[in-house]
């Protein structure tokens, strides 16, 4: 208690046998004698009431089994940032009764048998430029000046899972460390100011800022930005956000925002921030987001709103509409889209979730990667393809026409299906026959008839052949290579399609079917080795 470190112990974090919490009290508890410590656990099924004793309420916690009282000795206050570095990263040298040299590594000896190297480069502090002093029980920087003496070129720092206590204390380390980019303060529980702090330049070169499970809330993040000029990427995950501004003068740098698992987030909340200009990655998992309604774009329209955004995760969401994933389409930079374990998607790995991936990739136009997976162009060429066919009854029955001058669904149908017309235009309207429901339990491999060129051999006439549409890549290309004497491992095929005439579309994927590829009778498969 006499450490210069533990002054002021009310709010101070500490931890006790492993397990974290926070002071919220000091003094005397009658009837027994001596100084106790009340204290709020991280863990609120470590403590064993709410603050309160014999009827006396002396502190109080959020749960009502959050608190405990302690005696100062059995607490551990934590130790200061040099002597946390010193501990992670100095080796020093020793000798043994024998002669022989050793190091010690904290406090377990170590041969030096090649360590010569290795010694010398981790007691160099004044070139460190990564420090990973997670879990390191450090609650203050220490006196001053000497971080900056000691290990002044740090550019990446993790300070994660610590007893620092205040975001005071976090910027009087931070404002010794002149070259600091990325600091990472997860599962600190930080008092933040309510009001915006001098600006003093100490993160002038801050790049990355992680401040998940930290607790603070947004007007504080919003107090704290005017001292971020350059920030690229804040994560704020599991510290209860709600949004309740919109970023003026701030976080205008900004390109990844990591917003997930604080709970609930609604579009009004994502509204204020839909302007950041240079926003590129947006994390919504597990936020219970559940819909979405650009109102300053019309069906077929791009937003505003979200000019940059390339990159969206909503995983883990109850996101069971498709407009939802209709209103994505006017988002007029997005290419990669993550929605795993959302209603609307299906279970994992089931037909349904392969039918709805292919739904996906044909309502989002410009979408290059989904669920970790690119999109390859046959995948987009075959999804437009099924999604057409799939939704021609409905858009026949809403007026839909193969008469351009007839062609009028109505309005519902195209709230539904933003991008149906613009499919018709792409591949032309759907035909009677390709709508036609097909028979049940008839077993019929379909023969397709196609034309076959190759183009390695000028004035070769173009050959037609029937080949069933289940049959793979891998298949064909057997098949070719026996025709060309050529080995299979060469050989590189692609289809022209009836229906877009001049476009060439590559078949990669050697164990996909041609039906995959929505290979038809008339097309022309192209042959290069």
């Amino acid at each position: 208690m006499t450490d210069s470190c533990t002054s002021d112990v009310i709010g101070r974090r500490v931890e006790v046998n492993g397990e974290r919490a926070t002071v919220r009290f000091s003094g005397i508890v009658p009837p027994v004698a001596g100084l106790w410590l009340g204290v709020e656990w991280d863990n609120p099924n470590r403590g064993k009431h709410d603050g309160s004793h014999e009827g006396t309420v002396y502190f109080k916690c959020r749960h009502p089994t959050g608190g405990s009282f302690i005696r100062p000795n059995k607490v551990n206050f934590g130790t200061d940032f040099i002597t946390a570095v010193k501990n992670q990263y100095v080796l020093e040298d020793g000798l043994e009764e024998d002669g022989k040299k050793e190091i010690v590594w904290g406090n377990k000896p170590v041969k030096t048998v090649g360590f010569d190297r290795l010694i010398k480069v981790k007691s160099q502090l004044s070139k460190l430029e990564n420090a990973c002093l997670q879990g390191c029980t450090i609650s203050c920087a220490g006196d001053e000046g000497v971080i900056a003496k000691t290990c002044p070129n740090i550019k990446t720092l993790d300070l994660s899972e610590n007893l620092l206590s205040s975001w005071e204390e976090v910027t009087r380390i931070a404002e010794q460390l002149q070259h600091l980019e990325v600091l990472i303060l997860s599962r600190n529980k930080l008092r933040f100011p309510s009001d915006s702090p001098s600006l003093t330049g100490t993160f002038s070169m801050l790049k990355v800022l992680v401040l998940n499970r930290t607790e603070i809330t947004w007007a504080e993040v919003l107090a704290c930005a005017s001292g971020w000029p350059v920030l690229e990427e804040l994560s704020l995950e599991s510290d209860g956000i709600f949004i309740s501004e919109r970023p003026t003068n701030v976080l205008q740098t900004l390109k990844l925002l990591d917003l997930s698992s604080n709970q609930p987030m609604d579009e009004n909340q994502l509204f204020l921030i839909a302007h950041l200009p240079r926003l590129e990655k947006l994390n919504l998992s597990n936020t219970g987001i559940s819909s979405i309604h650009f109102p300053d774009a019309e069906i077929g329209c791009k937003t505003s709103m979200f000019p940059s955004l390339q990159y969206l995760i909503v995983n883990d969401n109850p996101i069971s509409q498709w407009s939802f994933i209709n209103e994505l389409d006017k988002l007029q930079s997005l290419h990669t889209l993550s929605c795993m374990r959302i209603p609307v998607v299906g279970v994992p790995d089931s037909k349904a979730a392969q039918t709805a991936r292919q739904f996906i990739i044909a309502k989002i136009g410009q979408l290059k990667m989904l669920n970790r997976q690119e999109i390859e162009p046959g995948e987009r060429h075959g999804a437009e393809l099924d999604y057409r066919k799939a939704f021609g009854n409905d858009w026949k029955k809403a007026g839909g026409h193969q008469d351009p001058d007839k062609n009028r669904p109505s309005r519902d149908f195209i709230a539904a299906h933003p991008r149906y017309q613009l499919l018709c235009l792409k591949y032309g309207a759907p035909e009677d026959e390709e709508l036609q429901t097909q028979q049940p339990f008839v077993i019929k491999k379909q023969l397709l008839t196609l034309k076959i060129k190759y183009l390695n051999e000028v004035g070769q006439q173009v050959l037609e052949k029937q080949l069933p549409d289940s049959m793979t890549i891998q298949k064909v290309k057997g098949l070719l290579s026996r025709l060309l004497k050529a080995p299979v491992s060469e050989l590189q095929l692609s289809y022209e399609s009836t229906k877009m005439p001049g476009r060439e579309i590559e078949l990669e994927n050697d164990l996909k079917s041609l039906q995959f590829y929505s290979v038809e009778s008339g097309d022309c498969l192209l042959v290069r080795w």
